[in-house]
Formats: C-alpha cells, structure tokens, sequence
C-alpha cells in the first residue's frame, strides 16, 4: 500500500491493501475506457503504471469501498507517519506528485481526472513544498520516545519519495548533466524547471514526478539490479552463495557483448530463476544463451548498460537537448564495471556516487527547511564536498555502437 485514509475524527480508516494486490487486474484499461490514456497523461504527465495511487483509488471506487465513502482524508506513507508525529494532515510535493492525481503544469491536484472517474476529490487536502516544517513533535509520541524535550523537536515534512531525495543529493553543477538512480530499480531523467508533456514523452512513457524546490524530476523506470538480484538468489537456492563482488568479478571475465537481452522486458519482473529465463529469452531472439554464471551476470550488465543508452536517446529526443555526463547515485553506484559500461555504451563520462544518496537527500532537505543551507545549489555543493565520487571516462565506444542496432531490435520484440 501507499496511502491510508483517514475518517472526520482522524482516526486511521485502513489501508487500500485489497484493491492494490487482487482487485486492481486491468485497472488500467478500466481507466482509459472511461478517460483515454492520452488525455490522463495531459492532465498528469505520469508514467502508466498498474500500481499508481490513482488505478487503486478507482478500484476502490468500483467496488463501492467504505473507506471511500466515509473517509475524509487521503494521506500517503511519509505523510501518514508525519500526521501520527505532529498531528498535521499535510500531502507533501513531491509523493503527491507521483500519485497520477496530480496536475504538474497548474501545480493542483487534476480535479477534472479525478471527477471524470468519479473518485471523492474531498479527500485531497493542501499540498506543501518539500523541505516544509510541519510543527513540533507531538507530547504523547516524545514521551513514548523517551524525549525530554518535545516542544524543541521539528517535524519536517523533507523529501516523501526516495528517489526524490536522491536526485537532490546529486553532487553535479550547471544544467548539461542527466542521472541514475541505480538500485533494485534504476530511474534515469534530467532535473527540469516545468514539466515535459509531450507526444514523444507519452510515447517513451516518461513521467514528470516532483522534486526539490518545485523541481521536476522527467525519467523513466529502468529494471537495475532486480534481474541481478534474482539470479543471484536462484544460485543460492541452488546451493552456491555469491556475493555481488563475486558476481561482478565472474562477469569482468567472460566475453564481452555476446549475449544481449532486453531488461525491461515483461519475462524479467517476476520473481525467480532469472538465468534460466535469460538464457529461453535468448533463443527465442538468436541471441547466443549464456553458458556460464559470469556469462549470464555480464549479459546483464551490459543490457543494462545498453538500456541506458536508449533511454538517454529518448531523453534527449524528448527535450531537445544534449547532455555531457551522467551522474551514478545509490546503491547500485557500487558497481564499478557497470558504471564503466555505461559511460562506453553511452559515450559520456560518468560520475558515480555517493551511494547512500537517499539519506543525504532527505538530511540536506532537513537541513534546508532549518535553514542551516541556503538553497538546493549550495546543498549540491556541501554533497560534492563531503562524499567521495569517481569518474568513469568511454574507452571502447565502437564494439558498443556495433552491438547496440542489435539491443534495439530487441526491444521492439525483433528476432
């Protein structure tokens, strides 16, 4: 779940966990029936995805919910822990933003979507700037907490959605630079002033989502790490444990670009053995199966890698613009012979880390709303100065651009 509804009292009404997990099967195209999906994304300039506040909402509509009905207040996760930490019932920017309920370029939530799915918009209350102080922490909650000073205590309403907090911790400068979020999942965009809604957006399925200072963070959902991740337990389950380290080092070893595959593809996002779907994924395409485990982790990798690059061409389609460098944040930064892949793949330099970016965002906004740092441009520059970071620069573009019409095809589900 992502959101909890609370009644005229304030009391928490529950979670809409029924509607996410088993009622919301073709939810989408419930939606676009009565909305077409072209029209909800001028109205929101968000990436369609199944599990998006907006689809559940309609699920619970559709089946006539009780929460719906009596409830008065819609408060997402971070939010909900602020309200039971303060008291305060505020939306903050940029979760609010990522709900499909939102309207970027009238900066209110899309009323008329909402109204044309028949979804209570009551229950949407005021949305504030991130990096807002909500108020002091609550008596009872500091006494719980063994606080002894509960009137000196902010609660600070900093960056909800995580990948928000990332983006504001990237230690970059000037305007020419795009990023990674790279974890479970990678997020690749640029930092925009306004919203990007337009044809070539909808069509890559670029999504306009809220950051730092009313930033727009444009990207697009990329698989990451999960298709490693699930390899790597499959292994385990088999009885031979590897760390990512190990992992990484088998795939340094294995031949280059020989086996590609399309890591967003629909066969990947289940849960399970991911080499054995790997290798089925490659005959079915004439790619050449992996034949060993360092094989399959440096399919992957250099997929990623890949996928990377087309997604920067779309960016870059979409917005009109070039980009110099890219910057590596999170978990998945760690990893030096992706991030060496990417910047051969792309052509561009990279710059990976910090990896705990996440945090530092979220503390930085912290610090911001108590005004111990001016504004985001002096954040950046606080993160440059007191986390490490390493430079990637392309070495081996030509074996990449020789391989990557075949990444393409692929991804229009060529042989």
């Amino acid at each position: 779940m992502d959101f909890g509804i609370l009644g005229h009292d304030g009391a928490l009404l529950g979670f809409p966990v029924h509607y996410r997990d088993s009622r919301n099967d073709g939810m989408m195209e419930k939606a676009f029936a009565i909305v077409p999906r072209d029209e909800i994304f001028r109205h929101t300039g968000l990436q369609f995805m199944q599990f998006n506040t907006i689809f559940q909402l309609l699920a619970m509509r559709l089946a006539d919910s009780p929460q719906l009905r009596v409830g008065d207040r819609i408060l997402l996760m971070a939010d909900l822990f602020n309200y039971f930490f303060s008291g305060e019932r505020a939306l903050e920017f940029s979760l609010a933003s990522t709900t499909q309920c939102y309207n970027p370029r009238k900066k209110k939530w899309a009323v008329e979507l909402l109204e044309a799915l028949e979804i209570p918009t009551h229950l949407f209350g005021p949305i504030i700037p991130s990096a807002t102080t909500l108020g002091k922490l609550a008596p009872s909650v500091a006494e719980e907490a063994g606080f002894a000073h509960a009137g000196e205590t902010p609660v600070i309403a900093a960056l909800g959605h995580d990948t928000a907090a990332a983006v504001a911790a990237v230690p970059a400068k000037g305007e020419d630079w795009c990023y990674i979020s790279s974890g479970t999942w990678s997020l690749m965009g640029a930092e925009l002033p306004k919203p990007a809604i337009n044809k070539k957006a909808g069509e890559h399925n670029f999504t306009n989502e809220g950051g730092l200072g009313g930033s727009i963070r444009f990207l697009h959902n990329i698989a990451g790490m999960w298709l490693m991740q699930q390899a790597r337990g499959q292994w385990a389950r088999e009885g031979t444990e590897f760390s990512y380290a190990q992992l990484t080092a088998m795939a340094a070893k294995a031949p280059p670009l020989a086996s590609l595959i399309d890591p967003d593809h629909g066969d990947f996002l289940a849960h399970g053995d991911m080499a054995t779907r790997i290798g089925e994924a490659c005959r079915r395409t004439g790619e050449p199966a992996p034949h060993s485990r360092g094989a399959v982790a440096r399919c992957i990798l250099e997929s990623l890698a890949m996928r990377y690059r087309l997604t920067l061409e779309q960016l870059e389609e979409c917005l009109g613009r070039r980009f110099q460098v890219i910057h590596i944040v999170g978990g998945g930064s760690q990893n030096e012979l992706l991030n060496q892949m990417t910047a051969d793949a792309t052509g561009l330099p990279v710059v990976a880390g910090p990896v705990e970016a996440t945090a530092i965002g979220n503390v930085m906004a912290q610090a911001l709303a108590r005004g111990a740092i001016n504004d985001h441009a002096e954040l950046r520059s606080v993160v440059a100065r007191s986390f490490p970071t390493k430079a990637f620069e392309p070495t081996h573009k030509a074996a990449w651009d020789a391989r990557y019409p075949n990444f393409v095809r692929l991804t229009r589900g060529g042989r």
